[in-house]
């Protein structure tokens, strides 16, 4: 699988081959979410495509002042693939974002900001190449209500999965009572995996548009499933990611269901995760790998891990991007907060995979979710590494024992750093500690990047009250 053009003589052919009537430019704002606008075939010309298409970028939260709005999308023409899911043959064109008046690319742009993250790596003379493999899982629900109002609140999703359905009757349909239960979701078979020839449908749409697909299955959680891929360089990978997130929720709302990446939608059942295997290549050598050593993880790989757990607080305003991240990096869901690294140990932050060759040698950050741009996320990390390896950070571990049997106190006893408890916590670490990032990224940039996150996630959600806060002090 990968790339179906070249260049822009193979994407008119490319066009011409599968009729295609409407071409899809796509780009990705500071939040991760994908933007789009379509023009007819006839109207793209090939100046077009190398010049870019202008569009008004005021019009997205927290880029550019109406007075100066006019943007530029630049296409990368050989990201073009046929949309699966529109009626009339559409091409989908993922664009960089161009700012005209600094004449350069846009430095609020996720994707040109991991471009420049590339770049930035080849100058360091520490690598060529920054592989990354992200594991997305989802929910899969019927049915969910939300909400939200001044003087109430509420949301509910429902599945028939769901242990809650025990003794529900349902209306078109009998009560097997085959259901995987609380945490009891991992590979079961059918009738209690329900949704085996739904992922079945998301593997091969997958495989449509361009990613090469490994496995799918049911994960732990109630509803839950998850849908390897192969992973890819910087920009390949948070590309995939994006067209990963847009097939899994169309195949499921194309089968009357409905898709999440929300980290934590299920109170006291496993949470979604975004698990990323990481390694860096140069001269087509592997410099995470050393023979010999623990894991066979050289010391380039050991300060990169360095690096992540000292820059984590920060690094994770990135890697998890909303206030519903932390309720899900808890004790006791597999999602580990207690960085340190160890080998083949899911209790760890950071697990370095089984396998042992040159080839296979990574490591594995468990903390990220999928409400990360994976732009800005997979740049973050990689820069927290890269100023791990220049500096020389030393990570704490291995630690090779369950750390989820820990208690607080033995933590701190021994002096393991932890993920923040919340996004405020990280967003305020982002202020302080941002040095990591500047190579790349810009001071306007990280300052509108938090103020937004603040603005958008941590004051409307400390605002609201909730329905645990009234359980807990209506009546004192």
């Amino acid at each position: 699988m990968g790339k179906f053009v070249n260049d822009i003589d193979e994407f008119y052919e490319f066009c011409d081959q599968n009729e295609v009537k409407y071409i899809d430019f796509r780009f990705t704002d500071i939040k991760g979410a994908w933007h789009h606008i379509s023009y007819n075939l006839s109207a793209v010309d090939a100046e077009m495509l190398s010049e870019g298409i202008p569009f008004d970028g005021s019009s997205i939260d927290a880029w550019q002042p109406i007075n100066e709005s006019d943007m530029m999308l630049k296409p990368d023409v050989p990201t073009a693939f046929l949309d699966p899911f529109t009626a009339d043959p559409t091409v989908i064109v993922i664009c960089d974002v161009y700012d005209l008046y600094k004449n350069e690319l846009y430095e609020k742009c996720p994707r040109s900001i991991a471009k420049k993250t590339l770049k930035y790596l080849e100058e360091s003379g520490i690598g060529d190449k920054a592989y990354f493999g992200p594991e997305n899982e989802f929910f899969i629900f019927d049915d969910v209500k939300i909400k939200d109002d001044i003087n109430s609140a509420f949301y509910q999703v429902d599945s028939s999965e769901g242990e809650w359905n025990d003794a529900t009757s349902f209306v078109d349909d009998l009560n097997t009572g085959h259901r995987p239960r609380t945490k009891g979701g991992y590979f079961p078979i059918q009738p209690i995996d329900s949704m085996v020839d739904l992922r079945a449908e998301m593997m091969q749409v997958l495989e449509e548009v361009g990613l090469e697909v490994i496995m799918g299955h049911h994960e732990v959680g109630q509803a839950q499933g998850e849908i390897g891929v192969k992973f890819g360089d910087l920009i390949e990978a948070a590309d995939n990611v994006q067209k990963f997130k847009y097939v899994v929720k169309m195949v499921a709302h194309l089968n009357g269901k409905t898709a999440t990446f929300m980290p934590k939608p299920l109170m006291g059942d496993n949470g979604t995760g975004m698990h990323t295997h990481q390694s860096i290549w140069k001269n087509g050598k592997n410099i995470f790998y050393k023979k010999g050593e623990y894991a066979n993880l050289s010391d380039n790989a050991r300060y990169y891990m360095g690096g992540i757990f000292k820059h984590a607080k920060a690094l994770a305003s990135f890697t998890n991007a909303s206030t519903n991240s932390y309720k899900r990096l808890i004790p006791g869901f597999e999602a580990p907060s207690i960085l340190t690294y160890s080998s083949q140990n899911r209790s760890a932050s950071c697990r370095i995979p089984y396998g042992g060759g040159e080839a296979s040698t990574r490591i594995e950050l468990r903390f990220p979710d999928a409400t990360a741009c994976p732009y800005l996320a997979f740049s973050a990390m990689l820069l927290a590494g890269l100023d791990g390896i220049k500096n020389k950070y030393e990570p704490v571990g291995p630690i090779n024992e369950d750390l989820f049997e820990l208690s607080t106190e033995e933590i701190k006893k021994r002096n393991i750093p932890q993920m923040p408890h919340t996004l405020r916590e990280a967003l305020e670490d982002l202020i302080v500690d941002n040095d990591f990032l500047k190579p790349v990224m810009s001071d306007l940039f990280i300052d509108t990047y938090q103020h937004y996150k603040f603005e958008t996630q941590v004051w409307p959600d400390e605002a609201r009250p909730t329905p645990f806060e009234f359980k807990s002090t209506y009546s004192c």
